[in-house]
């Protein structure tokens, strides 16, 4: 053996293991340096390495956000989560700050759960920042998700929810709402946005979808037994079928030379504005995957509460029927809903308005800080994340008389000031899909309260704490069957 190429070999592993630590080390060091000579936000990073993460995670967020609140300061305190230095944000001027400064302040940043999980096979790394323009083209150049495209939208969806309800409602005692509403959104999602109407792909899509969504927000710890395991475990599971389907379409329009009014066809026969190049087929996949997966959780939660609250409260329930049955009166026998009927439901929208107050499918989101900046006083430095909550306009009575009240009727009242009560977001990043959202929302109240009046199987049913709720059981519900008049 040539013991001195083996020792040349350790010596130079040696050298670039030394030099890399060290350079790390200096980095860190002047990184402290730099954060102590500025005057940072009070706070308390917790504990080494995991910081808070813990408690953010898996408390009550509005508790853990409240006490610090209370503690620092109610308009900014630093914490450390996910591994990251960050401050957060509290009240209307802090919505407003962030959403005033988008691209400007702060660029947009996925917690390292996220990366990993939509980090598709073909990239070598996550990427921290998204590209706006990149991000937006393919949304809203075609018109997608604008008003005058979901005009045309209206009727094809009222009847995928009727038929919805028939299938997986009708005739039965007891069901599991939350699980069925994500059955809907994406059976709606995978047929707007990508033309797929096969239920068993779609059903199975629900279930990896739903894996998923557990660890969007968790630490990436990819171990057996951990919700981040099995996470990763669904997602290539779920980009196979979506890219399978992919190439499936691309082979159909270039035999048939058929022009598709779809997502998933502009992304395949128009290349990128920016690039000139027609995306790949694993490209394509993951933008899809990305859209297919905003358009199912958030929606799918607000769906579920709206049953929660609805199954509560009997006397809010009837003021809804009575809403809907009048839509109902004014419609021919078979005739479909359309964008008018969708604007006579006031009393709907508000309570669907309410449960995102009471319990938001999101509790808020990050940002990172693009270059040093001051606010309240405070240096927040280049790097930091940024993280903006919802519980501190929402849940302030200020605002929200009797905050702990479901009452829709308070949107009825006197407007409310601008960045009291977000839920699709504010500024250059609210959320594209907010009036679909809408549609699918008001379409399914519509129907349900008309075939169905239902009661909690378990009325203390235990709803989770951190940044994505979802009900424990599943939200089970026992149905009564309605007739349609009153």
């Amino acid at each position: 053996m040539d013991y001195s190429n083996l020792y040349i070999f350790l010596s130079t592993l040696l050298a670039i293991f030394t030099t890399t630590t060290l350079a790390f080390l200096f980095s860190a060091y002047k990184s402290k340096s730099h954060e102590k000579s500025i005057n940072l936000p009070p706070g308390s990073f917790g504990w080494p390495i995991i910081g808070e993460t813990f408690a953010f995670l898996y408390n009550d967020h509005e508790k853990f956000v409240g006490d610090r609140m209370k503690k620092y300061s109610s308009k900014i305190f630093k914490t450390k989560i996910l591994g990251e230095p960050t401050v957060v944000l509290c009240g209307t001027a802090g919505h407003k700050f962030v959403a005033s400064n988008e691209e400007k302040l702060f660029v947009v940043w996925r917690p390292h759960s996220m990366q990993k999980l939509f980090r598709s096979s073909y990239q070598k790394a996550a990427s921290t920042v998204i590209p706006r323009q990149s991000e937006m083209h393919v949304v809203k150049a075609p018109g997608f998700l604008r008003a005058e495209a979901l005009v045309g939208y209206v009727a094809a969806m009222d009847s995928m929810v009727l038929d919805h309800l028939k299938t997986h409602w009708d005739g039965k005692q007891v069901v599991e709402a939350h699980r069925l509403t994500q059955i809907l959104v994406l059976t709606l999602s995978a047929k707007f946005f990508m033309g797929l109407e096969d239920h068993c792909r779609i059903d199975k899509l629900a279930e990896l979808m739903d894996t998923m969504m557990l660890a969007l927000h968790t630490i990436p710890v990819n171990i057996p037994g951990t919700a981040f395991h099995q996470a990763m475990k669904a997602a290539p599971a779920a980009r196979e079928i979506i890219q399978s389907f992919v190439k499936e379409k691309k082979e159909v329009m270039a035999s048939t030379g058929n022009k598709m009014h779809d997502l998933l066809s502009y992304m395949i026969s128009t290349p990128d504005p920016f690039t000139g190049r027609f995306m790949p087929e694993n490209e394509i996949a993951d933008k899809i995957m990305g859209n297919v997966a905003a358009s199912f959780n958030s929606p799918a939660m607000t769906t579920t509460f709206i049953v929660k609250f609805l199954g509560e409260r009997p006397d809010i329930y009837d003021k809804v029927r009575i809403e809907q049955l009048e839509i109902l009166k004014s419609k021919k026998s078979g005739e479909a809903l359309n964008w008018d009927d969708m604007q006579k439901m006031k009393y709907s929208w508000n309570v669907a308005l309410e449960a995102m107050r009471l319990i938001p499918p999101l509790q808020g989101t990050f940002r990172e800080a693009a270059t040093d900046f001051t606010y309240q006083g405070y240096t927040i430095p280049k790097g930091w994340k940024v993280y903006w909550t919802v519980s501190t306009t929402t849940m302030n009575p200020e605002y929200f008389p009797a905050p702990e009240e479901f009452d829709p009727t308070r949107f009825e009242k006197a407007s409310l000031p601008p960045y009291t009560n977000i839920p699709f977001g504010s500024g250059p990043r609210i959320c594209p899909g907010k009036d679909y959202a809408r549609l699918q929302i008001l379409s399914f109240m519509h129907h349900l309260v008309i075939r169905f009046k239902w009661e909690l199987v378990n009325p203390n049913c235990k709803i989770t704490g951190g940044m994505n709720p979802f009900p424990v059981d599943g939200l089970k519900v026992r149905l009564q069957a309605q007739p349609s008049q009153a």
